[in-house]
């Protein structure tokens, strides 16, 4: 079918590419978040927007999206995206280390704002179900907004970034049940909100092939997950680094695929995708994963953002201003006193309490997934649901405004944080000292040498073998090619001490100093050369010391055939070391001058804070 613009099926599609290519760079420049840049586009190129001026001037019609239907399963796969990413962060490990924020101030926001919100909607005449639905959605916040604004204003770092973040993490926990839930209202409203247990048990009943299709998916993933993945990871090493289309397309696989499963047992797409990324947290292939998804993610959440943006329906606003304004103010306002409560109860600081519940009172994009799933199986009210999607919307716009207005406050206030509730366990928590890059045998010996000495560190390869045989023996090794930038980020780049690189390929080795250094002027770089001239070169790529395999070799040789000869062992530790001070400024007489010079400045300004 050709559209009337002669453009085709496609226009709509192109103009989303073309309003995304243009709001990330500039929001970015603007240093506010894109999402509110995608929600504001799609409010520009909607209907109500510049669609509206198109009967007088016809060009418009080129820039403004038509049918937002279009863009709907996009958006279902935006979604799940983000719920698969954010499955990839509940680790085990986060959750014991936050679990008392988590699972206690947490929740406990989520059961408590939902019930909260759930009575104010029934005192404004909504039936018992609607007003349950829309307190469990506008009790969760935004994730995909509240932390880049967060991590823009460096407070990621702090007590109130970990915090915050445990809280958004407990939403996120409590999406699967909320679902679930939204699930049984659909079927006691749909008799009428009968509670008797003639209705109640076929109501319940209705959950059991749901309950059956999660645990075949939960146990599909847990026995051919790993595999698949080790099984591309191994044809990628074979083939020197290659197939990196085929790791891109099993990871579209596995999200899609969890999706639809999950929507053949009558659960919802991003469901599936949230149990899947549960299942791969605790893999090897975590980080590379995260890596493969994040521009699928980026761009498919910003078509779900473009599509709230069309849905905001400014003929209710002007309509109903009172109510809308009135209902955005309401639902920041109740959150905000009810999150810092909680979060006074559970032994936060004034100082943390404000910024926390200031930040987390909007609502959030799963509120639009919830509610709207209620709205088209039938529960809420239409009209209504309509003002509270737009009053949420208006409130996510006011999430940067929240945390401006949070920090002033707390900056009021002189009651200390209390940080020993807060391990350093999230995001911008310094896990590790040393990063090892190659953990083959050169690299598993410098790890057994830094935990004899008490030094953290974690490592990182890609040879699967490698590091499934790392893992067996209880160390932190990832699967991932450490050249990438976004490897390196996402092992903690910012925050090491040390980078150790190991591996016996000289380019791949120059790659990653290249990388690193790219990332930090200030790291310890230490990195294996495999000759002299090697050496040399990695010394004016910037490393701090190179350790080449030939000069090494011939040293111990000497030293070994000095000791048996009855040399003293103290004299021939001495030559040794004089020996290898020689060579290194040797190879070091290869740096540029700037260069050198360069590295000397950020070596004596030390580790940056």
């Amino acid at each position: 079918m050709t559209g009337g613009h002669g453009g085709g099926d496609y226009k709509d599609l192109v103009v989303f590419l073309a309003a995304a290519g243009v709001v990330v760079p500039l929001f970015n420049r603007w240093k506010v978040s894109p999402v509110l840049g995608f929600l504001a586009a799609g409010v520009l190129l909607g209907p109500d927007g510049l669609g509206r001026f198109a009967d007088v001037v016809p060009w418009l019609s080129w820039l403004t999206i038509d049918d937002a239907d279009q863009l709907a399963q996009l958006s279902e796969l935006g979604v799940a995206f983000l719920l698969f990413m954010i499955g990839l962060e509940l680790s085990w490990e986060r959750l014991k280390a936050m679990r008392r924020l988590v699972f206690g101030f947490g929740l406990m926001q989520v059961v408590l704002c939902s019930a909260v919100l759930a009575g104010a909607f029934m005192l404004l005449g909504q039936p018992l179900a609607g007003a349950a639905v829309l307190g469990m959605g506008l009790a969760l916040s935004s994730t995909a907004v509240v932390l880049p604004v967060m991590a823009e204003r460096g407070r990621m770092r702090g007590v109130v970034g970990r915090s915050t973040f445990a809280a958004l993490l407990a939403q996120d926990l409590a999406v699967a049940p909320i679902l679930i839930t939204v699930t049984v209202l659909t079927a006691l409203s749909a008799a009428g909100g009968d509670l008797s247990p003639s209705v109640l048990g076929p109501a319940l009943l209705t959950l059991a092939p749901a309950a059956v299709g999660l645990a075949l998916i939960v146990l599909v993933g847990r026995l051919g997950l790993r595999p698949l993945f080790r099984s591309v990871a191994r044809s990628r090493t074979r083939s020197g680094g290659g197939s990196q289309e085929l790791f891109v397309a099993l990871c579209l696989l596995v999200v899609v695929g969890a999706g639809v499963a999950a929507q053949a047992a009558g659960l919802s797409m991003s469901l599936g995708a949230l149990i899947a990324g549960i299942l791969l947290a605790e893999t090897e292939y975590r980080r590379e994963i995260e890596i493969n998804i994040e521009p699928f993610k980026g761009l498919l959440l910003g078509v779900f953002f473009v599509g709230v943006g069309i849905g905001l329906d400014l003929d209710v606003v002007a309509a109903e201003p009172v109510l809308v304004f009135g209902l955005a103010l309401g639902v920041i306002t109740i959150k905000a006193v009810l999150i810092f409560g909680l979060a006074r109860a559970w032994g936060l600081s004034a100082r943390t309490a404000i910024e926390t519940a200031l930040v987390l009172g909007p609502a959030g994009e799963f509120a639009f997934v919830i509610v709207n799933t209620s709205l088209v199986e039938g529960v809420a009210t239409p009209a209504f649901t309509q003002a509270v999607l737009v009053a949420a919307t208006i409130s996510m716009f006011a999430v940067p405004l929240m945390a401006l207005l949070g920090q002033r406050l707390a900056r009021s206030t002189s009651a200390p944080p209390v940080a020993a509730l807060l391990p350093d366990s999230g995001p911008g928590s310094k896990d590790a000292s040393v990063l090892i890059v190659g953990f083959g045998r050169v690299g598993r010996l410098v790890a057994e040498m830094l935990a004899e000495h008490g030094q953290s560190f974690i490592a990182v390869d890609t040879d699967p073998a490698a590091v499934a045989a790392g893992r067996r023996d209880g160390y932190d090794v990832s699967y991932g090619d450490a050249a990438r930038s976004e490897m390196l980020s996402l092992c903690g780049i910012g925050t090491i001490k040390a980078l150790v690189v190991t591996m016996d390929a000289p380019t791949k080795v120059d790659d990653v100093v290249i990388a690193a250094r790219a990332l930090r002027d200030d790291l310890i770089v230490i990195a294996r050369a495999r000759d002299d001239r090697h050496a040399a070169r990695l010394y004016g790529l910037g490393v701090t010391d190179a350790v080449p395999e030939t000069t090494e070799a011939s040293l111990q040789l000497a030293e070994n055939t000095l000791v048996d000869l009855g040399v003293p062992m103290g004299l021939v530790l001495a030559s040794i070391h004089e020996r290898r001070d020689k060579y290194r400024a040797v190879f070091q007489a290869a740096i540029p001058e700037a260069r050198r010079n360069r590295k000397t400045r950020a070596l004596r300004a030390g580790p940056r804070p």
